[in-house]
């Protein structure tokens, strides 16, 4: 129907707690490289953002080829300690599973490289639930610049004030916004409080339903 909404999920933090493993990584990448990164940079300036922004924060002016091979390297040693279905985030798999049987088109909208992405959503088997899976490669800018966000909806077909964002990182929640959507904060990486310009926040999925999302957003936007 054409007043059916729309529903993105980004992926890191919503679909799998991957966050820790993520962090993990970029410590003993930095660690190797010689570069300190504090809670802080992790928290607001680099998750929910493509490496192509944050890598050159912190090693300054290097060639896009540099840049390519640091990104790869951190993202190997991602995959290679991250065992997707250990971190699934509850009740993910039953919620797409109504979400299909109500005929909500749904897409993935991430900042990871694609290489990830199908590493997770593949090695999940949910990748045939998304109509788009949008990931680093897709953009000129990530997060928190709607970019990603704004071309899921046009995936879908549908006006992006028509969307329900899953989000669990501040700029990602910021992106949602200002694509127009309704987010959701998954609080996998940030507390209540920090998420507080979300429409609702959850833990996880259990429990959710396609009735509550729905309405959610068609409440928000009487």
């Amino acid at each position: 129907m054409a007043n059916t909404p729309g529903v993105i999920f980004d992926m890191d933090g919503v679909i799998v707690d991957s966050n820790p493993a993520h962090k993990k990584a970029i410590q003993i990448f930095c660690k190797k490289h010689n570069q300190d990164v504090s809670k802080t940079f992790l928290e607001n300036r680099l998750y929910g953002r493509t490496n192509k922004e944050w890598i050159p924060e912190l090693f300054g002016k290097i060639s896009d080829k540099k840049l390519q091979e640091l990104a790869d390297e951190k993202e190997q040693m991602f995959r290679d300690m991250f065992a997707p279905e250990d971190h699934i985030v509850e009740g993910i798999h039953s919620f797409l599973d109504e979400l299909k049987n109500n005929n909500i088109p749904m897409a993935v909208a991430t900042s990871a490289p694609g290489e990830n992405a199908d590493y997770i959503l593949s090695g999940l088997s949910i990748a045939h639930y998304f109509d788009a899976i949008l990931d680093s490669s897709h953009v000129t800018t990530g997060k928190p610049d709607p970019e990603v966000y704004l071309k899921a909806a046009d995936h879908l077909n549908k006006k992006p004030t028509n969307c329900i964002v899953f989000e669990d990182s501040v700029s990602g929640v910021a992106a949602g916004r200002k694509a127009g959507a309704e987010v959701v904060g998954v609080l996998t990486t940030h507390t209540n409080e920090e998420l507080s310009p979300c429409a609702m926040t959850i833990n996880n999925f259990v429990d959710l339903t396609v009735q509550q999302t729905t309405e959610l957003i068609y409440s928000l936007k009487k």
